[in-house]
């Protein structure tokens, strides 16, 4: 329990939550990968090459939802940049609200 390098990782696994959490929210609002990366990298100072792992981790976790994301995301029209940057402002804002529930 007490080991030193607990904090660290425990603090690791923390912030690979809260980048899952942000991609979900992204897909909930149909956003491409590279939609997300953008839109994380721009307004949660995310690194896009994290994004980009978490993601693809996700994608190997949930192949058969990705497989039909990616169907429906062929449909669907995308929102319009004002539209995204206004929904990720909200969802950051949320979220950063929300972290000390845990």
């Amino acid at each position: 329990m007490g080991e030193p390098s607990s904090s660290s990782s425990s603090s690791s696994a923390s912030y690979i939550h809260m980048v899952q959490h942000l991609i979900e929210k992204c897909l909930i609002f149909h956003m491409t990968k590279e939609e997300c990366m953008e839109a994380l990298s721009k307004h949660a100072n995310i690194k896009p090459v994290i994004t980009s792992t978490v993601w693809k981790e996700l994608e190997k976790e949930n192949k058969e939802f990705f497989e039909a994301y990616a169907k429906s995301k062929s449909k669907d029209e995308r929102m319009s940049e004002e539209e995204t940057n206004q929904m990720l402002q909200k969802i950051i804002s949320d979220s950063s609200k929300g972290s000390t529930n845990d």
